[in-house]
């Protein structure tokens, strides 16, 4: 039998904040209006310089692996969230995957209506996690698609992307999915997790990508880019796509800004990989803050296990001094449980804790 492109989820549809924000004299709608929102912080500027910056070349390299793994593993456990140099994907197809994301967010309407979330669907122009009519939106659209398995793309999307940019998010999609499975082989070292245990998890693994544009706000003060929540999946690498900040990290209470490196990958922990790692790494609350002059645009993609696997805590690290604190669960059912609900900080993972009474 045939495999079908499976659905991750679904989301109520809502209107294009890009087009939204060309209205002239536009005062932000009330349902984008957040009041209860943290403003956005001006931290501390030398927690700014400390998020960690990790060189994947010294980590293959003899000389300094131990002292980078070191580096890596502590980044983890204590950030979540470190920035990847020298990581070996090209700079040429990196930048042009920027310029083709620009192009895209920027075709016409009548276009990008082709490519528009179907009822039911939470993949193409959009937002996620809308539940409700009620439901405060943010000041972004987005564009996620999943990319692999070649099995779960929705045949009205990848392939109907226009060239060249879905020959360069081929090459891209492939180059990251490399990139993704080399990360996990180190963090397994850094874990003393058995190699093959995580391999196995991950190899055949479900990619998708989350493209995000934020449109300028004449009132930025009001509204936010996107609601602060943890990742839900295993690995993100995240690509700044322009030269606009709008990343913050919640360290220590405080939200910590982060400025992306020039030609490095921003790498964060999800929720996959707490459960999987026992909670010795964590996923990290972050949101994107908008402006009044600039667009900002991002390209996410998510690294997860087999849509068809189950998962929960690597038997490698359950030991009787830390039995497993999550269950364990199919990733399809953990997709759908996902989707069905608003995001909210870290609201998902709590779900998948075991309770006392189930020890």
């Amino acid at each position: 039998m045939e495999a079908k492109a499976a659905s991750v989820g679904s989301s109520l549809l809502v209107p294009s904040v890009q087009e939204l924000a060309k209205k002239p004299g536009l005062s932000v709608p009330p349902r984008y209006v957040r009041p209860h929102e943290d403003q956005p912080i001006v931290s501390d500027p030398v927690l700014i310089h400390q998020v960690p910056v990790i060189n994947m070349q010294s980590l293959l390299s003899e000389e300094s692996m131990d002292s980078e793994l070191a580096k890596l593993h502590s980044a983890c456990k204590e950030w979540g969230f470190f920035q990847l140099v020298n990581h070996g994907v090209s700079s040429s197809l990196v930048e042009k995957t920027k310029m083709e994301i620009q192009d895209f967010f920027n075709l016409p309407m009548e276009e990008k209506k082709k490519f528009w979330q179907h009822s039911g669907e939470v993949e193409g122009f959009g937002q996620a996690f809308v539940v409700s009519e009620e439901q405060k939106l943010d000041w972004g659209d987005l564009f996620f698609m999943t990319t692999l398995p070649l099995h779960m793309r929705k045949p009205h999307l990848f392939p109907k992307l226009p060239l060249p940019f879905r020959d360069t998010l081929e090459i891209y999609s492939l180059e990251l999915k490399k990139l993704a499975m080399a990360i996990l082989a180190q963090l397994a070292k850094a874990l003393k997790m058995e190699a093959e245990e995580m391999r196995e998890l991950f190899e055949g693994g479900m990619q998708s990508m989350r493209m995000n544009y934020y449109p300028p706000c004449p009132e930025p003060e009001k509204v936010i880019g996107l609601t602060p929540h943890s990742d839900s999946v295993g690995l993100t690498i995240l690509l700044q796509v322009n030269e606009a900040d709008g990343l913050q990290i919640r360290k220590d209470g405080i939200w910590v800004p982060l400025k992306p490196l020039p030609n490095a990958f921003i790498i964060n922990i999800g929720d996959i990989l707490e459960i999987i790692t026992n909670g010795t790494y964590r996923s990290i609350e972050h949101r994107a803050v908008v402006n009044s002059a600039k667009e900002r645009l991002s390209i996410a993609t998510f690294y997860n296990p087999r849509y068809d696997g189950e998962m929960g805590p690597a038997s490698s690290l359950i030991t009787a001094q830390a039995p497993a604190l999550f269950r364990r669960i199919g990733v399809e059912e953990y997709f759908r449980g996902l989707f069905s609900r608003e995001l909210r900080s870290k609201s998902y993972l709590d779900a998948m804790r075991i309770q006392n009474n189930e020890i």
